[in-house]
């Protein structure tokens, strides 16, 4: 259930701008990362600081795109929010305990990964590379194809880029699994 609560921005968007177009579907999504926003509040007793600032990056862009009517305004919203999350990995390369790759990572896995500390700060800056590189991409995207392209980019294309950057990670991190520690007693 919270997978659908995370990706209903995303599917309300896309659904509203194929029946109403772009100006709907960005008011859409304006009150839809909200409700998200307080849906998560109240399941959690606290905010997501990555609702707070998707809302934020949202009202401000979608207000811009309503009353200046210039889809330009929405379709930076990716951008925005990418860079912004290339930053956040990067300073935690510096900042905090572990980097956000690590933190995000190794959450996936129930045993300690083999890991050495160089390895996840090379992981964590292939994340801001990757995260860069959409926000490239979407803007590029966004400037040089009919909307209707870049609102598919932006649904589909970013979400399955995502899972492609991913999921060669995941497969081999699982492969860098400590064993769990066995027990010397017999089973009684």
């Amino acid at each position: 259930m919270n997978q659908v609560l995370e990706w209903s921005p995303l599917i309300v968007f896309f659904v509203v701008f194929e029946l109403f177009g772009i100006y709907w579907a960005t008011a859409a999504l304006m009150l839809v990362c909200t409700g998200v926003m307080f849906a998560h509040r109240m399941r959690a007793g606290r905010f997501k600081p990555m609702h707070v600032i998707t809302v934020a990056v949202v009202l401000v862009l979608g207000t811009a795109t309503l009353l200046l009517h210039d889809r330009r305004f929405i379709q930076w919203k990716p951008t925005v929010l990418l860079a912004l999350t290339a930053v956040a990995f990067l300073g935690s390369s510096i900042i905090g305990r572990q980097p956000l790759a690590r933190r995000m990572l190794e959450g996936v896995f129930n045993e300690p990964l083999e890991i050495s500390t160089r390895t996840w700060l090379l992981i964590n800056l292939a994340w801001v590379a990757w995260f860069g590189a959409l926000a490239v991409a979407n803007i590029y995207v966004a400037q040089n194809y009919p909307e209707g392209i870049w609102v598919k980019f932006k649904v589909f294309g970013i979400s399955a880029a995502m899972l492609v950057f991913m999921i060669p990670q995941v497969v081999w991190l699982n492969g860098k699994v400590k064993p769990a520690a066995q027990s010397d007693a017999a089973p009684p």
